[in-house]
């Protein structure tokens, strides 16, 4: 093969791998519009009347994801299964974004943390690599730390709207999951800087809670969150 040839066909190799790129970067875009609209949807919720439509506003989010799962099975299509973390980047913002909202779904439900595997079904994908287009632990993770710093503004407005046991709920589901991030040895850097954040959103719910225990109107709720199981995410 003479020189020429050689780079001819490098050139190629380079024009199919930008095609392949490109048409993901088409789907990632509906996929970042559709993650827009739920989070419009959810938004509501921290307004003074959104928390008695919170069963309404969760149900609508559910039906949005349903969009977001038919993308999905659109993007599994646009590059070889072996080859999902040479494209990662592409999508990876939007995933994060997408467990994050699954996430918040989740416990405006039910106050309780989503696992993996349910992120995965509420998505349609999977969880185990080997498997395909799957979730990764870390996107995961990144979704759960994005939903915290949501829930501390959740607290907040939760006093404005006159709902004083709520952030106690809050305070005691983040210092559980703060527990939890304790237990793992991160070494992904964007992940440990997101972690950090986890400390700021702990102390803006301690600090709303110490208001309203001051002010007499802090009541222990009745029950606490379930049990975080962040040990077993891996896998």
């Amino acid at each position: 093969m003479s020189v020429t040839e050689m780079f001819s066909y490098i050139q190629g190799f380079l024009s199919a791998d930008q095609d392949v790129r490109e048409d993901i970067r088409k789907v990632v875009q509906i996929l970042e519009q559709n993650a827009r609209e739920i989070l419009t949807v959810l938004q509501s919720v921290h307004q003074p009347s959104g928390f008695k439509e919170i069963p309404s506003k969760c149900a609508r989010a559910r039906e949005l994801f349903c969009t977001v799962r038919t993308q999905l099975a659109d993007l599994k299509t646009k590059f070889p299964v072996e080859q999902y973390y040479r494209f990662h980047e592409h999508w990876r913002f939007v995933l994060q974004r997408l467990a994050f909202l699954s996430a918040f779904v989740v416990y405006l439900e039910s106050e309780t943390l989503v696992t993996r595997e349910e992120v995965a079904q509420i998505l349609g994908i999977e969880v185990v690599r080997e498997k395909g287009f799957h979730l990764d632990v870390e996107d995961y993770l990144a979704g759960v730390l994005i939903m915290a710093s949501e829930l501390s503004r959740l607290a907040v407005n939760s006093v404005t709207a006159g709902d004083y046991s709520r952030p106690l709920r809050i305070s005691n589901f983040i210092n559980e999951l703060d527990s939890g991030f304790r237990l793992l040895n991160l070494k992904n850097d964007p992940l440990r800087k997101r972690y950090d954040g986890l400390k700021y959103d702990v102390k803006k719910i301690e600090e709303v809670v110490y208001d309203l225990s001051i002010r007499g109107l802090a009541k222990e709720p009745e029950s606490g969150v379930d049990k975080l199981e962040l040990g077993r995410i891996s896998g």
